[in-house]
């Protein structure tokens, strides 16, 4: 089994809705300080409050670009991962261009992504990329998380959650065996109970993105 404390250091403490307020970013923070998670996820006009929240804790803050479509511009892309990043930000989620990699434009794919490394690698940051594993198939899949590697990122990361489904074990063992022991998989979307994310970690996922870590921790 593994353990409450286990889990939650595997854990984003996500909120991405587009409503959320100043108080709800706090209220976040302050829950992902309690229960000790990772890091907490959070648009990027909110990282600097979250920074602010967070400088005397161990939480990091993760944000997001280029979300929820991933069709921005690489160089719109590569200035949101640094803006984030110097308003405190450690780690970037950024949503692969999926319009190219569906349109055989593979160099695009990555060219976009190394964008983004590229940027912010010198800070340590560390670079997630989410392939939104709803709209492709099971070859698309196999060939994001290997274009991914390529580019130089650190994660995979399996969706938006806005788009069709979220994580299942099929995709984290697939992207897994795709991408090797040593590489970063972080299954988001639709992860809702303690037992989904235990099934997603022994599937091969090392990250665990949620909105619902508070719940899923007192179910442990």
């Amino acid at each position: 089994m593994i353990t409450k404390r286990q889990l939650a250091k595997l854990i984003d403490h996500t909120l991405l809705k587009p409503n959320a307020t100043r108080d709800d970013i706090a209220r976040l923070c302050e829950e992902a300080k309690r229960h000790g998670f990772w890091s907490v996820c959070v648009n990027p006009c909110y990282v600097s409050l979250a920074s602010e929240i967070l400088k005397n804790s161990n939480v990091k803050v993760c944000s997001v670009v280029g979300f929820p479509l991933g069709a921005n511009t690489s160089e719109t892309k590569a200035y949101e991962a640094g803006k984030a990043v110097n308003d405190g930000a450690s780690e970037v989620d950024m949503v692969m261009n999926i319009g190219a990699l569906k349109s055989g434009d593979y160099e695009l794919v990555k060219r976009d992504i190394r964008k983004v490394v590229e940027r912010v690698k010198s800070q340590d940051t560390i670079v997630k990329v989410i392939i939104e594993t709803g709209l492709l198939t099971d070859d698309e899949k196999v060939l994001a998380s290997k274009l991914v590697k390529e580019a130089g990122a650190d994660f995979v990361k399996t969706s938006t959650g806005f788009n069709n489904y979220g994580a299942t074990v099929h995709d984290i063992r697939l992207i897994r065996k795709t991408v090797g022991v040593r590489f970063g998989v972080k299954a988001s979307g639709g992860i809702k109970t303690y037992e989904d994310a235990v099934k997603l970690i022994r599937a091969g996922a090392n990250r665990i993105g949620t909105s619902s870590g508070v719940v899923i921790i007192g179910e442990s």
